[in-house]
């Protein structure tokens, strides 16, 4: 069975996106397919593409002045030469689609005229986090629209949490949903592994977008900063908020212990999240994406590594439901005094060696990417093979 993978982003891009799509590829092969991959020309080294078990086909595409496939025209870089490479490429069994939405919607055009069945992984609800912006309404209509024509047109889209789903059904009510769940890659993270020699810090590692509201943890640790002298915060990644949290971080009396790193490979990242203190991750209630669940926290697990969470929705509900099982950190409000006094309680304990590697068993037996790979695999060569209901 030929089964391709059409996305703007895929590895070595150090995004979660790039991760979840690679483990998917592998358990495809393992399922017996073959597989292709329909993405960009990468900034990184790509020599790795020669040793994969699938092929990768490249194309050029804009980037943004910070390097990334982010924004209209550049997605529209990429849809719009996607769709010939669909039309006219070789035929395939089934197709898998990652947003942005934009994307999801060429691929239903192009395949309808091959009558080709696909499959969209939902793993973000882009018509939601839009909302936490300042786009015009007509613009958040139209971004809505178009990714309901991307869902209700797959044959399949998969989801990434119940939360999600539900959320999904709600905006496109004809959409042959399927929740295949997410997690990290334990083999990229995992609580193995060297550390900085850089002090004692707490970190983000990842995205950051508007919805997110990361700016909650510069202000909290401006607020504990002189109490715990030798505590940095590090952030490791980029996403359209970048500019304003290092502008924010300018600001405040404690601008030279807060650190920006642009994205780096997996394993290095990986590295980093070890040594920390704790991790942080971030949603703003107003922002109304509490149905997400940031891919970093389970990175974070899978390092060993406790994490701060501040924000509302399903990420509270997991870390009390999982509480007896493994030390996961904290679930605060979106609320600064809350992360402040969160900083403060992390600064404060002593993990050990046996919590640590604890904590990475714990995320490599529930939340592992691997076995959400082969969730998603299953569903794909389902549909691929016509079995879908």
């Amino acid at each position: 069975m030929r089964v391709a993978i059409a996305s703007r982003i895929f590895a070595p891009e150090p995004a979660a996106a790039s991760l979840r799509l690679a483990a998917l590829a592998e358990a495809l092969v393992d399922g017996g397919a073959e597989v292709s991959v329909l993405t960009v020309a990468s900034r990184h080294e790509e020599r790795d593409d020669d040793s994969r078990r699938y092929r990768v086909r490249r194309a050029p595409v804009l980037r943004d002045k910070s390097g990334y496939v982010r924004g209209y025209l550049q997605y529209l870089s990429f849809d719009v030469p996607l769709f010939f490479r669909i039309l006219f490429g070789a035929r395939q069994a089934v197709y898998v689609v990652e947003p942005p939405p934009t994307t999801g919607f060429v691929v239903r055009i192009a395949l309808a005229i091959r009558r080709t069945p696909y499959v969209y992984y939902a793993a973000d609800l882009w018509s939601d986090a839009a909302e936490a912006t300042d786009v015009p309404d007509v613009v958040l209509r139209g971004v809505r629209s178009i990714e309901r024509a991307a869902l209700e047109g797959a044959a399949r889209v998969l989801t990434v949490n119940d939360r999600m789903g539900t959320r999904a059904g709600q905006i496109a009510p004809r959409a042959q949903l399927i929740v295949v769940g997410n997690g990290a890659d334990t083999r990229a993270f995992s609580a193995d592994g060297a550390v900085p020699q850089e002090g004692r810090y707490l970190i983000y590692a990842g995205t950051a977008s508007e919805w997110q509201g990361a700016g909650i943890f510069i202000e909290a640790f401006a607020r504990i900063a002189q109490e715990i002298p030798d505590l940095r915060l590090v952030f490791i990644g980029q996403g359209s908020d970048w500019g304003n949290l290092r502008k924010q971080a300018s600001e405040t009396e404690a601008s030279e212990r807060v650190t920006f790193l642009d994205s780096l490979p997996p394993a290095e990242a990986a590295s980093w999240i070890r040594g920390a203190v704790a991790s942080v991750a971030s949603l703003r209630p107003d922002a109304g994406y509490s149905v997400a669940f940031p891919t970093k926290i389970y990175a974070s697990w899978a390092c060993g590594t406790p994490v701060i969470f501040a924000g509302e929705g399903q990420v509270h509900e997991f870390m009390r439901e999982n509480a007896a099982h493994a030390a996961l950190g904290a679930a605060c409000d979106y609320d600064v005094d809350e992360v402040a006094d969160a900083f403060r309680d992390a600064a404060t304990r002593t993990r050990t060696e046996a919590e640590r590697r604890g904590l990475g068993a714990w995320a490599s037996s529930n939340v592992s990417l691997q076995s959400v790979a082969r969730r998603a695999a299953d569903a794909v060569i389902a549909v691929g093979r016509g079995k879908a209901d």
